[in-house]
């Protein structure tokens, strides 16, 4: 299994951007896919986006697509999140997490993934 920690969650107003950091150790990261979940408050954790391992393979959930972009270097051991033209209903809780997903069918679903991060919030309001 790898460590994940996430960065770069914080306070953006509707329209605005932000780019979520997911750093790797203890794994070999270059192996495993990576997603993105967040969890906002009173609702259960949902499917945000995810890369194959190469990073040849993205998906992500219709709420983002358009917006938010998925991004993986392997020689940096680092997952990114870019976020664009962010919503109040994007506030939550982002997690990244790791683990060996090879088909797409089952990038969405978090039991597939055995590595988790600690979180980040992202807040976006006016």
């Amino acid at each position: 299994q790898v460590q994940l920690v996430e960065s770069g969650g914080g306070l953006v107003q509707p329209g605005g951007s932000l780019r979520l950091s997911c750093t790797a150790s203890g794994g070999s990261f270059s192996s495993v896919a990576m997603g993105w979940f967040r969890q906002a408050p009173g609702k259960e954790r949902e499917f945000v986006a995810a890369i194959s391992y190469n990073g040849g393979v993205t998906n992500s959930a219709d709420s983002v697509k358009g917006r938010f972009t998925i991004s993986k270097d392997n020689a940096k051991n680092t997952l990114y999140l870019q976020m664009n033209s962010l919503k109040p209903e994007d506030t939550a809780v982002y997690y990244c997490a790791a683990g060996p997903v090879y088909s797409l069918g089952r990038y969405s679903q978090p039991e597939m993934y055995d590595s988790w991060g600690q979180g980040t919030q992202v807040t976006v309001s006016a």
